[in-house]
């Protein structure tokens, strides 16, 4: 659509408006000379994607300033990030080279260009563009972390102007954004851009469950501010007489925090009770700060009851991103609690500024951090990643953005853990040795096994023997990276050796069978026995596990093996029954998965999340397979996260043919006349096939569980209504597994 000359106009001024506004942000921490190299690489974008626009139309450059500005104003780096932020998609987008940006800007600008377009370069072809892109972001982190840096703030404006893409684009942007982005934005401490990417990513994946806490937030919000001015008058009146210098104010908690609140401890939105945290930031010197933080909390539960057990101490041992702070809860009015944390401005702005805070205030200070020891976890891992992207992505997942535990050592050494670690995570943590011949382990004097699951504050012996060697089951014992590395490089070792024997007794048996031991007959005997290798073929005849007699059933002319497909499918697969029952009935399903020619294609539906016509659906391929999952289901957001180059679009038609089996939960008062209401409903008035009924009654109460075959969403929504009519039903909830 062309621009008319007022609009070109008006697209100038605001291009000029936003640059100033980058400009102001930035200023408090670059000097004159890195406002002129600014000013440089504006010009640069400019010119470079002049005429380009982004899918809602707008200008181009917008985008490259929105991500400078977040970068000067929300992440805190300086003139080099700047600058680079400016230019983040000129050398994928334009004729501008590194060299070009190189020889303009410096090395450094070229190097974080080249890790930013690397990461966005991944080849079409592997199994998981996502998990590949990941681990190409946790490689530039080890490299020069602000290239990351620079990615977050790139894809949080991305995900503020999300709402031009198609549906499709939203929800495989917003998968991978709340899998991947938000807990390196976490980890990394940036948790105000890690709850607006969280919240935003809910936007699209929850859109009613976001619509309708963000409704109640807003209901609420003159009340709630009331309640958080009269807590903290008392609070801020005794801080000020004691002399402190503080600041004192409520925000309400993130929309997705509220939402994880409501499932983690299955309440509705008015249960739950820390919807805000009341923050207590002191103005104070750093040798001092732990003190007056602690002092803070003294005067605070002076004027208020403490919940005992809901302390965390984050002053004296950090997080291992860096935050710092003490976190209480007490009894406020009215019967409220209400969360209050508490920690002085240097600890206020690592929290928000996360990792360029940090190393800020490093700066004189030669002591490591827990950041600094998880970037160099992150380099340990990546120096020997698994060969599987997808398998890599999960451990790190378990690794590097998991919750921590604090544990020690004999002799009293703190270790920080993933929360799921065991003992031998424990002894590989320690030494590679160690855990390679680990036996068990006192904790806290008492002997418990290798699996054994740490808790904070264990205090861990390794027990070691010599003749103790690591087995395949270990690697269920284990989460931790070096942990899983060490375990599979001893076995693999092992398995050469089991697999280059199975090697030969296969050799031995194409001789009995006058078939030639080439490359293209092993590989018709390692799909004939359903392995992933060769490798895993030999490893197995190695073992003796696989049946070599099946062999003597083959075809075999002129030295070539045939395998006939009826003769294959007496070898066992993994195929489970479920899954053919469920391939037979998919045939009859009415639901379109529009690929190049929109035409009707084989699918199955996920049983995780039982979709049924109607619901909003997504359909993955998944080597070839495609399942269909609803949009807000959490295991089709990790799996859109894995495989967003693999959503393919999807609608439901309209068809009774096939019922899906679906389950409600009753709850209501206790009467003899519920049973027949219920049946009643569904048998007769809506004649809907009824599986089973059970209920429950006590102390006046009764719960009931009702499983049913339904048609669509239309037929269920009739049910849940008709249901919730009738006197004495209190609720009428979906059961998410039936």
């Amino acid at each position: 659509m062309k621009q008319s000359s007022a609009q070109l106009e008006q697209e100038k001024k605001d291009i000029i408006n936003r640059y100033k506004g980058l400009l102001k942000a930035c200023r408090p921490f670059v000097d004159k000379q890195g406002r002129k190299e600014i000013r440089k690489a504006f010009n640069l974008a400019l010119n470079s994607h002049e005429g380009m626009r982004r899918k809602s139309g707008e200008p181009y450059i917008f985008h490259p300033i929105a991500v400078a500005r977040i970068v000067a104003e929300e992440v805190g780096l300086g003139t080099t990030s700047i600058i680079c932020a400016l230019l983040h998609d000129v050398v994928e987008d334009t004729e501008i080279t590194l060299e070009d940006i190189e020889s303009l800007f410096g090395k450094k600008a070229a190097n974080i260009i080249d890790g930013l377009t690397k990461i966005d370069k991944v080849d079409p072809g592997t199994e998981s563009m996502q998990a590949e892109n990941f681990r190409k972001i946790l490689l530039t982190i080890a490299d020069d972390v602000r290239v990351i840096l620079i990615k977050i703030a790139d894809r949080l404006h991305n995900m503020r102007t999300l709402e031009s893409m198609p549906s499709h684009k939203q929800l495989k942007i917003s998968s991978e954004t709340i899998f991947v982005y938000a807990p390196i934005a976490h980890r990394l401490g940036l948790y105000s851009i890690k709850s607006e990417l969280e919240d935003l990513g809910m936007m699209y994946t929850y859109p009613k469950v976001y619509q309708e806490i963000k409704s109640k937030l807003q209901e609420t919000e003159k009340e709630r501010s009331n309640y958080i001015k009269s807590f903290i008058r008392p609070i801020r009146s005794k801080l000020q007489i004691a002399g402190m210098n503080v600041k004192v104010y409520g925000r309400p908690k993130s929309i997705s925090s509220i939402w994880n609140k409501m499932k983690k401890k299955n309440v509705d939105f008015e249960e739950v009770f820390d919807i805000f945290a009341i923050r207590v930031i002191i103005n104070t010197q750093q040798e001092v700060e732990k003190a007056d933080c602690w002092q803070v909390y003294s005067h605070v539960t002076e004027l208020y009851k403490p919940n005992p057990d809901r302390l965390r101490d984050w002053i004296s041992v950090p997080k291992s991103n860096g935050y710092e702070a003490l976190h209480t809860t007490v009894m406020g009015p009215k019967g409220r609690w209400v969360e209050i944390q508490i920690r002085s401005h240097r600890m206020d702005e690592i929290a928000e500024k996360g990792i360029a805070a940090h190393w800020r205030y490093k700066d004189g200070n030669n002591q490591d951090s827990g950041l600094d020891d998880w970037l160099k976890k992150v380099r340990e891992i990546i120096a020997n990643p698994e060969a599987d992207s997808l398998q890599f992505l999960d451990n790190i997942k378990l690794n590097l953005f998991s919750h921590e535990i604090f544990v020690f050592t004999k002799d009293g050494d703190l270790k920080v853990m993933p929360s799921a670690a065991s003992v031998l995570d424990m002894a590989y943590e320690i030494h590679t040795d160690l855990g390679n011949h680990c036996l068990g382990a006192k904790v806290n004097h008492k002997i418990v096994p290798i699996n054994y699951k740490l808790k904070n504050g264990d205090q861990i012996e390794i027990i070691s023997s010599d003749i103790q060697q690591p087995t395949e089951e270990w690697l269920n014992a284990v989460v931790t990276a070096k942990a899983r590395s060490c375990i599979k490089q001893l076995l693999n070792r092992e398995k050469r050796g089991i697999a280059r024997l199975g090697k030969q007794i296969l050799a031995e048996k194409f001789k009995s069978i006058k078939a030639t031991f080439n490359h293209n007959n092993i590989s018709n005997i390692v799909r004939f026995y359903h392995k992933a290798s060769d490798i895993d073929l030999f490893y197995d005849i190695g073992l003796e596990t696989l049946d070599l007699k099946a062999l003597d059933l083959l075809n075999v002319k002129s030295g070539k093996i045939n395998v006939d497909k009826n003769i294959s499918k007496l070898v066992k697969t993994d195929v489970t029954t479920d899954l053919v029952i469920r391939n037979t009935l998919q045939q009859n399903a009415d639901l379109l998965i529009f690929g190049s020619d929109e035409d009707k294609i084989n699918f199955g539906f996920a049983k995780c999340c039982n979709p049924i016509p109607g619901n909003d659906v997504v359909a993955i391929d998944i080597k070839g397979n495609l399942d269909i999952h609803k949009t807000n289901c959490p295991k089709a957001i990790e799996l859109m996260s894995k495989y967003g180059n693999k959503i393919v679009r999807t609608k439901w038609t309209r068809n009774r043919q096939i019922a899906f089996l679906t389950g409600l939960q009753i709850t209501g008062v206790d009467d003899v006349a519920v049973m027949h209401h219920i049946t009643k409903i569904i048998s007769v008035k809506l004649k809907i096939n009824m599986r089973s009924l059970t209920i429950e009654g006590e102390e006046g109460h009764f719960t009931g569980k009702i499983i049913v075959y339904i048609h669509d969403t239309y037929e269920l929504n009739n049910l849940t209504t008709e249901l919730r009519a009738i006197p004495n039903i209190l609720s009428v909830e979906l059961l998410e597994n039936v």
